[in-house]
């Protein structure tokens, strides 16, 4: 069956999936001693798609890349209408026609819209890398500001409601408790916590029964999966 496409503009679609990595790398910083006061509680909620493209830069880049598209736009335009015009004699001259004349017609309109669908699946692919790569400049300036502009008005986490997958995009480490919740919950686990390296920094390697070193464990690098 043939594949009807509607052409259009392409529209804005900014991802941010490898932005947020930069993002979550100020609440990686060790807890350490909570500084004098008390801790900041206010929460911040910031749609960043739409902060990125309300900007100054952000909306001269993107209209921008709107410009650059246009050609391929109106070329993809034509050759839809092609395929429409295509289908209309076919469909005038469909009684006139013999099975071979109507099948190689028909042939020749599957053909084109097949080009239509791979030219325009391409066009989309280019214009949202060429979005991401806009989005990823700007945020790498904006992250900055965002965590200064936090800071100094008292925020304790900023959260993206833009639907992203990740939702923090900053955090004050004054209030990161990772260490106080191993803290308590070593406080009410039966486990011991486990003997300390000798005071001479050497470490006891296991033997075999042949008295060459034993192998060590290797240790765990993945991260525990969420409840």
């Amino acid at each position: 069956m043939p594949v009807k496409l509607k052409i259009h503009t392409l529209a804005f679609n900014l991802a941010l999936i490898a932005l947020f990595p930069l993002a979550m790398s100020a609440q990686s910083a060790p807890a350490g001693n909570p500084s004098a006061g008390p801790a900041p509680t206010k929460i911040g909620l910031v749609d960043i798609l739409r902060a990125i493209q309300n900007t100054n830069e952000g909306q001269k880049e993107l209209d921008d890349l709107q410009k650059r598209f246009v050609p391929k736009q109106t070329e993809l335009r034509g050759l839809a209408d092609e395929i429409d015009r295509l289908k209309k004699e076919l469909d005038t001259q469909s009684g006139k026609l013999s099975d071979d004349d109507r099948n190689n017609k028909v042939r020749a309109i599957e053909a084109k819209q097949k080009v239509l669908q791979r030219s325009y699946e391409d066009a989309q692919n280019e214009f949202q890398q060429a979005q991401q790569e806009i989005s990823s400049r700007i945020y790498q300036k904006m992250a900055g500001v965002l965590e200064k502009y936090a800071t100094g008005n008292g925020y304790a986490v900023v959260l993206d409601v833009s639907g992203q997958q990740n939702t923090v995009l900053w955090g004050n480490t004054g209030t990161v408790i990772t260490n106080q919740i191993v803290e308590a919950y070593n406080a009410q686990s039966p486990v011991p916590p486990p003997s300390t390296a000798p005071a001479s920094g050497a470490q006891a390697k296991p033997t075999g029964a042949s008295g060459t070193p034993g192998t060590q464990p290797p240790v765990a690098t993945t991260t525990p999966k969420k409840p």
